[in-house]
Order: C-alpha cells, then sequence, then structure tokens
C-alpha cells in the first residue's frame, strides 16, 4: 500500500527530505494517545487526574484527599483544624502499587478557609509539603509562608455566560499582568482589573487579553514564570470567584481570555513547589543533567512519563473547564523543544529541525495538549512562543503539525531594536521592513508585535524609551514642540502601524506601551528596596489631556477597532504597491485599505506616485493629524483619484499621487 504523505510536506516540498522524521512523530503522537486512553483515544476523558487528585467533596457531603507520591511512606494533612500536629485521623493510606495515597473524612473535618499542609515521610527524611494538586494557595502576609487553603464557599460563583467564541479575524491581543495593571503602588487586584482595565481594552479595540502570572508563584519578581502550584490562580490577585468574574465579564464584552500558561519548567522551591514532592528529586522531572534548566534556574519536567502527561494535560483542561479561559500562549516552547533549549542556536537551515537533538517526547506532548485543548473546546486558541521557527508547529495534528493556532513572530521585536539602535534614521530601508514584516511560513498563523514584554524590564527598554529616552520626563507636554519628542512619537505610530497591518493571524500589545508608558518595570525585590513605584501602570498620564500620551492611544485605538472591524483582514493578501529605499516610501494593499508610509527624516513629498488599482480613493486616517499629536498637514477629506499610465493600462493601475510629510503614515480606501 502506497504510504501516505502528511499535509505539512505536500505544502512544503522541502520537506521531503525530512519525510520520515515528520511521520514518525505524528505516529509517536498517535501511539501515545493509544497507550494513555487504553486504546480509546479520547484524551478529554483521560485528563481528568484533578477531579481524581487533591481535595474534594463526597457524595455525602464530606471530604476526600488524594496525591500521588509513590516514594511517601507516610503523609499527614496538617493544618487550622488539628493545630497543625501530625494525628492519626489525618493520616492519610496508600490505595495501590502506583503511589496513590487518600484519606476520606468527615464534613466537619475542614471548613472554607482553612489553611493546611502535607506532612511528607519518606525513608531518610521529611517535610512539609503543599498538594500538587491544590486549586487554592494563599501567603502569609507576615510570615511570607504558603500554604493550600480550603476553597468552598457558600456562593460559589456562577458564570453568567457559558458559551462565547472568541472574534479571531483577527486576533487583537492585549497581553497584561493583574498585579501590576494599577496605578496605585501595590499589587493590582483581579477585581481592579476587572472594573477598571477590562473597560480600557475594550474602549481601545482590542478583542482578546492574554493574562501573565495565574498560576501561582513564590517570588512575584519573576513575572509568574516560575509556577509552584499549577492548579492554583495566583492569590496575591485575589479569590478564585473574583478571577472567574472578571472572566465572565471579558466575554460580555466581547474579549476572550487567553491563559500565559507555563509547562517548559517549574520553581527550584521544595516547600512550595514539586521539587523533592515525595523525597525524590525526579518525580516530575529528569534526573542528572537534564534536570535542571541551565539559564533559568527552574526544573525541566519529563514529558516521557505517563503521570507527568497526565498531569499537565489535566491542568489544560482545569483551566479551560473551571474558569472559562478561551485558550493558552504556551511560554517558553522553544526550550521544550530542544534538548539543549535551543540556547545559542541560529536554526539557519531545516537540518537544525530533524538532526536528532529535538526532546520528542516534549514534541509529543505539545501535540497531545493541542489536541485536547480543541477537543475541549473547538474554539479554544493556543499560542507559542517559539523562536526556532521549527516548521509545522502552528500546523493542524490531522495534517502532520503540532496543532498550534498560532505562533509568535519573535523576529519582528528583534528586528526593531536593532533598527532602532543600529541604523541611522536616514538608513532605514523600506523594503528591507516590509521583508522582516512578512518573511514567515505561508501555511502558519502568527502573532506580530513590535515589542516584548521583556523590553519593558529593568536593562532593557521599550519602543518608545528607546527613541526618546529621558526626554519623556520633561517634554511631553501639549504645546512643548520637543525634536526628540516628535520624531519618537512620529516612528512610534509608525512602527506600530506598519506591524499592526502586516499581520498574518494577529497582533499583539503589552498593556500600556500602546500609548507609551514612560516607565520601566521593575518589581519589589531587595535591590530597590522592596519598592512597587515601577510595578505599576501610571493611567493618569494617557488620562491627562495636557499630556501627549492620550495621542498615542487615541492612534492605536483607532488604529485597532479599524483591523478588528474588518473580518479576515489577517488573511487578505500583502500586496506591495511600492517600496523606494532611496526615497524611504513603502505601500501596501490589503484589501480596499492602502497604507503608505514616508519614513524620509527630513524630505516631504508632493504629488508623489505611487502605482495603485484605478480607481477613487479616500482618507481613513493619518499619523500627522493633531488628534495623534501631529501637525494637520494632510488634508483627509480630499479624494484621490488614480491618473492613467498607458504603460499600466492592461494592469488596471494608475498612479496615485499623494502629499507626503516627512516621518507620517497615511491609511486610504479604495472606493467601490
Amino acid at each position: 500500500m502506497k504510504k501516505r504523505t502528511l499535509k505539512v510536506v505536500k505544502d512544503d516540498p522541502w520537506l521531503k527530505p525530512y519525510e520520515n522524521a515528520i511521520d514518525g512523530r505524528h505516529n509517536d503522537a498517535i501511539s501515545r494517545i493509544e497507550q494513555l486512553t487504553a486504546g480509546t483515544g479520547n484524551l478529554v476523558d483521560f485528563a481528568n487526574a484533578h477531579q481524581y487528585y487533591g481535595l474534594h467533596h463526597t457524595p455525602d457531603g464530606g471530604w476526600v484527599m488524594r496525591e500521588w507520591a509513590p516514594n511517601a511512606t507516610a503523609i499527614t494533612i496538617l493544618g487550622d483544624f488539628n493545630g497543625w500536629t501530625d494525628c492519626a485521623p489525618y493520616r492519610m493510606r496508600r490505595i495501590d502499587n502506583e503511589g496513590t495515597w487518600e484519606i476520606k473524612l468527615p464534613a466537619r473535618a475542614m471548613a472554607h478557609g482553612d489553611l493546611y499542609k502535607l506532612m511528607m515521610k519518606w525513608q531518610g527524611g521529611s517535610g512539609e509539603r503543599i498538594p500538587a494538586y491544590a486549586t487554592r494557595v494563599v501567603q502569609d502576609p507576615d510570615t511570607a509562608i504558603f500554604s493550600a487553603q480550603v476553597w468552598d464557599p457558600d456562593q460559589p460563583y456562577k458564570f453568567r455566560r457559558k458559551r462565547f467564541i472568541p472574534h479571531t479575524g483577527p486576533l487583537l491581543i492585549y497581553e497584561c499582568h493583574i498585579g501590576m495593571a494599577q496605578n496605585r503602588k501595590g499589587v493590582g487586584t483581579y477585581e481592579e482589573f476587572r472594573l477598571n482595565v477590562l473597560p480600557r481594552v475594550a474602549r481601545a479595540g482590542y478583542n482578546a487579553i492574554q493574562i501573565m502570572a495565574i498560576q501561582e508563584h513564590p517570588y512575584y519578581g519573576s513575572f509568574g514564570y516560575h509556577v509552584s502550584s499549577f492548579f492554583a490562580a495566583s492569590s496575591r490577585f485575589g479569590t478564585p470567584d473574583e478571577l472567574k468574574h472578571l472572566i465572565d465579564d471579558a466575554h460580555s464584552m466581547g474579549i476572550a481570555v487567553i491563559m500565559d500558561i507555563v509547562h517548559s519548567h517549574a520553581v527550584k522551591n521544595e516547600v512550595e513547589g514539586l521539587a523533592r514532592f515525595d523525597g525524590t528529586p525526579n518525580l516530575y522531572f529528569h534526573s542528572g543533567d537534564r534536570r535542571e534548566h541551565p539559564a533559568w534556574d527552574s526544573l525541566c519536567f519529563d514529558y516521557g512519563k505517563d503521570n507527568v502527561l497526565h498531569f499537565l494535560l489535566s491542568n489544560c483542561k482545569f483551566w479551560l473547564e473551571e474558569y472559562h479561559f478561551d485558550g493558552f500562549r504556551f511560554d517558553g516552547v522553544t526550550s521544550m523543544l530542544y534538548y539543549d533549549h535551543g540556547l545559542g542556536q541560529a536554526y539557519s537551515c531545516y537540518d537544525d529541525y530533524y538532526n536528532g537533538h529535538q526532546d520528542t517526547d516534549a514534541i509529543t506532548y505539545l501535540t497531545l495538549a493541542n489536541e485536547l485543548i480543541h477537543k475541549v473546546n473547538r474554539h479554544a486558541i493556543t499560542i507559542a512562543e517559539e523562536m526556532s521557527g521549527m516548521p509545522g508547529l502552528a500546523r493542524k495534528f490531522a495534517h502532520g503539525g503540532i496543532g498550534f493556532d498560532y505562533r509568535m513572530a519573535m523576529g519582528i521585536p528583534d528586528f526593531w531594536i536593532k533598527t532602532i539602535k543600529e541604523l541611522k534614521d536616514e538608513d532605514w530601508h523600506p523594503s528591507t521592513i516590509l521583508a522582516e514584516l512578512t518573511n514567515r511560513r505561508s501555511d502558519e498563523k502568527t502573532v506580530s508585535y513590535a515589542e516584548s514584554h521583556d523590553q519593558a524590564l529593568v536593562g532593557d527598554k521599550t519602543i518608545i524609551f528607546r527613541l526618546i529616552d529621558k526626554e519623556m520626563y520633561w517634554h511631553m507636554t501639549n504645546g512643548d514642540d520637543n525634536g526628540t519628542v516628535a520624531r519618537g512619537m512620529a516612528l512610534h505610530k509608525m512602527i506600530r502601524l506598519v506591524t499592526a497591518a502586516t499581520i498574518n493571524g494577529a497582533y499583539l500589545n503589552f498593556m500600556g506601551n500602546e500609548w507609551g508608558h514612560p516607565e520601566w518595570i521593575d518589581f519589589p525585590r531587595e535591590g530597590n528596596g522592596w519598592s512597587h513605584k515601577y510595578a505599576r501602570r501610571q493611567w493618569d498620564l494617557v488620562d491627562r489631556q495636557d499630556l501627549k500620551y492620550r495621542y498615542l492611544g487615541a492612534w492605536d485605538a483607532d488604529l485597532m477597532h479599524l483591523l478588528g472591524s474588518i473580518r479576515g483582514f489577517d488573511k487578505l493578501e500583502v500586496r506591495r504597491l511600492w517600496d523606494k529605499d532611496d526615497d524611504q516610501v513603502l505601500a501596501f494593499m490589503r484589501g480596499d485599505l492602502v497604507f503608505v508610509f514616508n519614513f524620509n527624516p527630513t524630505h516631504s513629498f508632493s504629488d508623489y506616485g505611487i502605482l495603485a488599482p484605478e480607481g477613487e480613493y479616500e482618507g481613513v486616517f493619518d499619523s500627522d493629524n493633531p488628534r495623534y499629536g501631529g501637525y494637520g498637514n494632510i488634508n483627509e477629506t480630499v479624494a484621490h483619484l488614480t491618473s492613467h499610465d498607458p504603460l499600466y493600462a492592461d494592469k488596471h493601475i494608475g498612479w496615485l499621487r499623494l502629499y507626503l510629510p516627512a516621518r507620517t503614515a497615511i491609511i486610504l480606501r479604495k472606493k467601490a
């Protein structure tokens, strides 16, 4: 029988030499699904570890607690209810050969709000542990000690909206961090975000939020990437019910909620996390040299273990069903894909993806995770943070891919950093800009973004800070015509427009960057006196009518509303109309919209000719409009008719002649 060729290979002939490797990965995933599900193929039923392990009510109203700890010799629940003592009524018993421990307790044995931990004993040692499947973990404000907490309110939150379908054409993502989303100095809450920030997101035209730092993490300054309790929503921001209310309200506003999920590694903490949970170093993780991540000071999951897959796949299902998240952005995917975590690798040819340095267990896990997520919710969104460019990452599993819906276009922020840092303004070449922004696999959707959240952290700079730097502190008042600020604002608007206008899937912005937030992010730590001064967003700046930040906010909002109003905008062809590097002028068309950029820092052009489809064009908006902090040199009410050129008559294109002030961008619409 003739062997079938997977669609990823059919669509890219350059993958033909690696067909056996691609088939092997695909078949590995099929075999793993069969093995894990005992031949049923039903991953949804398999991913129920959280419904079995952890603390749950029994049908009679009592309690049952189960944990997987094969190396343990004894486990006792310690808590407020027993004076934190190792007493017989709260001792668990081992119930199988796999290492499952269980205890059943009457309803009166514990109550809502009680704190508890496990006293874990093993041959030659013991230690307090937070249950691996704890869904509520809190930190004592005085001692900073973490404990699990019984969460069993009399009136648990009930979602008003049972079903939500994200708007994904295009997907416009507002990346955010709950704790630093507030104006005051301190840790923000789910409630503050729900009441104060969600309305801003809706007004700004974004149709999705991507929330960082949801999974519980001991160190606030880790930005949420050193996770300890994978099933617990961070309590420093509020309660589980308050997070559910936030998500419910977002859905009522038409905003999808994507969770930044961390399955690429785990915190090394032993009391709070999974490290040496039952006394063994490799219960969830690799042993030996592969146990610790060489760059992140964290532990690496062993995706070849059934129980690890059970844990992580169940974690995906839990967040979808319990909190109604609309999907996930998987952090650190490159680190998962390669044995060397992709550190210091260039990935310059296809051989680099099929040379035996790939972690097949991790690839299988990611494939299974995507299959599961889309089975639980067929409208769910999955995004891979991946920089190596592995082919097929954002292709359907049935086609031979790993199954993500989108991959992060991580080269774009790097390109903008390099351009701003290393090139003089007169050396910005439009042909290079367009090539870099559209350099992607045609068969995979990407998330384009001008700058990452990492650029806002201490030690790096956002785009606006690189462009304006210290002048932001002195010259952002209306009427202060500072040349550095004028240049920075003009380029900030143009960079964001050209990046957003060339997407082939989604666009992402980090909270506050759209209007040029002036401060870096510095979480409270010993080095800054545990200050929250820079771990917040100063919304009052963009709200003030006397400051220029509002112009950048208005530009971004109008752009998001425009792109969001055109269904399927991200699927429209990016049709290059003009790029002339010596003039520094670029023009391209998507659908009936024409985007024109003059990156030239000194030259304005009158009656500049661009070849475009014949017809009449009307102005939509331009970056020189005073509404956006410009000088009002362009009359948007003027209609533009193409002039006929017999050389191009057979192509039905003519000359569109425009006035292009220096450092401006214009959006036109072709009339029907």
